[in-house]
């Protein structure tokens, strides 16, 4: 709650403006000369329930704003909101702000998770919610500066920078950014990536709070001269919008390739997706030989390559002969590269798995791979495994711990040059952003979302690879298990798509491309840029209140 720092000086030590207020006694007993602690408690909650309410109404809306809901201007409504409730505030204030509005929204944003359990999504909501916590302390304190909406917006992206890296690698899901992947604001990213994207909406939301406002002052005055500000803030906030239209998105193609996309489908949702061994390889070697029939049929056009989502071989290929074998039909019925993707043993460390894609070819087998860079915490490995798993039972359906990857996954399959990116590392920056520079052409997700099916969290995902096409002029292709499989072309839009749960194969021709935009070029710094100007302002705005209070009590001597 509140720290009740707005509760004036005088009520907490008894005292007035006047001078002490004398106690009044009834016979020998006197009667308290402060409230109790329960009555201020009450008090400060009844005077912060309708901020309380409005923070948590506006959290929802944010989530609102993100698939499977895709309710974009919700998300400038949200960011303007959040930054009026904790305008003027104390930082202790705008700190419960924050946090009563990074509740809300996570709940509705991570509620996918509540396969794994409620605690699970209630925990995790907590957790990313006290990043905004912070956020909400540090609006109140920058939100007395000239230019507010500007230092408003640098936090923004300086929390999604610490949320995106802390702890344990960071989870960024819940960026602005990714909100906005069929937005005015999308061309952004092919100048400076989901940081600008994210920079730029909130500034616009903080704009339309600067706005409001100046709005509210007109009714003491409402003279034409004052009401300058507002327009001028409403102008910028539309500039700032509309900015993106201007922005060109290069998509001609140096090359093209045609692919085919497996989704193989599983036996039911939920935690328990995998069903019997070999069903999922099965599932992708069956939708492989049907689509190698159709080609010598003459009812489809053979391709260069095929794509295989993640853990489509539920068994070990290395491991099982009949996982290998089962592939390696599949494979040579097609007659062209293959990328699987498959958990591999750890050579040497025992109990450690490498979740990998792999160029499977049909004369010489198994060959390059990639080995996924980014683990997710607590569902692909367990942090103090032996502590935590004591407690939390559940951690023990995760028996084996994923080994992390060393280098990008720029693989040669077949014709083309890709870029393989498994499951959640489409969130990551910094991997898609390596991954590219290395020299990918188009960009692969190979996902497996069954656990996840139905719930939202597959829209999420989709949504990210839409930006991802933009912001690095690539046509990125999605293969999941049970969906959702897509094609998306360098400008952001999906061209081919496969529903959930149903097997299937997407067959398309996407470009591949050598020129890389302005926001690989420039990389990370403009998110560092803005995230550390936004510090700045967090202490010049403590070092400008140190100086009033200073000239206050000399004021008062």
């Amino acid at each position: 709650m509140p720290s009740g720092s707005d509760t004036t000086e005088e009520a907490v030590s008894g005292t007035s403006p006047d001078g002490p207020v004398p106690s009044a006694e009834t016979g020998a007993t006197a009667a308290p000369a402060r409230p109790g602690r329960v009555r201020r408690l009450a008090a400060l909650a009844r005077r912060e329930a309708l901020r309380t309410g409005l923070a948590a109404l506006f959290g929802i809306a944010l989530g609102l704003a993100f698939p499977p809901y895709d309710l974009w201007p919700l998300s400038l409504a949200a960011v303007a909101a959040l930054s009026l409730l904790t305008r003027g505030r104390t930082a202790r204030q705008g700190a419960w702000t924050g946090f009563a509005f990074g509740l809300p929204f996570f709940l509705i944003l991570l509620k996918w998770l509540h396969v794994v359990g409620w605690d699970a999504v209630f925990g995790l909501s907590v957790a990313e919610a006290l990043f905004l916590t912070l956020l909400g302390a540090a609006l109140a304190l920058t939100s007395r500066l000239p230019g507010w909406p500007l230092w408003s917006a640098c936090l923004w992206v300086a929390e999604e920078w610490a949320r995106d890296r802390l702890p344990f690698g960071g989870f960024p899901w819940g960026r602005l950014a990714f909100a906005h992947t069929g937005s005015p604001f999308t061309p952004l990213a092919a100048l400076g990536g989901a940081p600008l994207v994210t920079f730029a909406v909130a500034l616009a939301g903080a704009l339309l709070a600067a706005c409001a406002a100046a709005l509210w002052q007109l009714r003491a005055n409402g003279s034409l001269r004052r009401a300058v500000p507002a327009l001028e803030a409403f102008g910028l906030a539309a500039a700032v919008t509309l900015a993106g239209v201007l922005v060109p998105v290069p998509t001609k193609a140096d090359d093209t390739v045609d692919i085919a996309v497996v989704q193989g489908n599983v036996q039911q949702p939920g935690m328990d997706f995998l069903g019997r061994p070999m069903m999922i390889t099965d599932n992708h070697a069956k939708a492989t030989e049907k689509l190698a029939a159709d080609v010598k049929a003459g009812r489809a056009k053979k391709p260069d390559l095929v794509i295989w989502p993640e853990n489509s071989s539920d068994l070990d290929p290395y491991q099982y002969p009949q996982a290998y074998d089962r592939i390696d039909e599949a494979v040579k019925a097609i007659g062209v590269p293959v990328l699987v993707g498959a958990l591999v043993d750890h050579p040497s460390k025992k109990g450690y798995v490498f979740n990998e894609g792999i160029v499977w070819d049909p004369k010489k087998g198994p060959g390059a791979s990639y080995t996924k860079q980014h683990p997710v915490p607590f569902g692909e490995y367990v942090p103090f495994r032996e502590q935590l798993s004591k407690v939390i039972t559940r951690f023990q359906r995760v028996p084996r711990d994923f080994y992390p990857g060393d280098h990008t996954g720029v693989l040669h399959v077949g014709p083309a040059r890709l870029g393989d990116v498994i499951c959640f590392e489409v969130a990551y920056d910094q991997i898609v952003h390596d991954t590219v520079d290395a020299g990918a052409r188009a960009l692969v997700i190979q996902t497996n979302n069954a656990t996840y099916g139905g719930s939202g969290q597959p829209e999420q995902q989709l949504a990210m690879s839409k930006l991802r096409a933009v912001e690095h002029g690539r046509a990125v292709v999605t293969a999941a298990t049970s969906g959702i499989s897509a094609v998306v072309a360098p400008d952001g839009k999906i061209t081919h798509r496969i529903p959930e749960f149903t097997r299937g194969v997407v067959s398309a021709r996407i470009p591949l491309r050598d020129e890389t935009s302005l926001a690989d070029r420039v990389g990370a710094a403009p998110e560092w840029v803005l995230a550390i100007v936004g510090l700045l302002s967090c202490a010049g705005a403590v070092v400008v209140g140190r100086r009033g209070r200073t000239k206050d009590e000399k004021g008062q001597q």
